[in-house]
């Protein structure tokens, strides 16, 4: 679980360059961070350096991430919109 500070580090990478992003992003956040495992916040951490045409893509169901732990961490944004 993260504290406070963490989890306003996380809202700052979550806000991006397009408003779609921000409201998935930050929904998430703000629902379902705290039920993440270790691994899966991290491989959130992961994503958000991920350039805002990519997240669009895998978000959108466009494409998916080649990366194992990418590809699972966005599958639990999709299913959780």
């Amino acid at each position: 679980m993260l504290d406070a500070k963490g989890k306003a580090r996380l809202a700052w990478h979550c806000r991006r360059g397009m408003l779609e992003l921000d409201l998935i992003l930050l929904r998430f956040l703000e629902q379902k961070v705290d039920h993440l495992s270790p691994q899966e916040l991290d491989a959130f951490n992961s994503l958000l350096s991920c350039t805002d045409p990519e997240l669009f893509a895998w978000l959108m169901g466009h494409e998916d991430p080649q990366d194992k732990e990418l590809k699972e961490i966005v599958a639990i944004i999709r299913n959780n919109n």
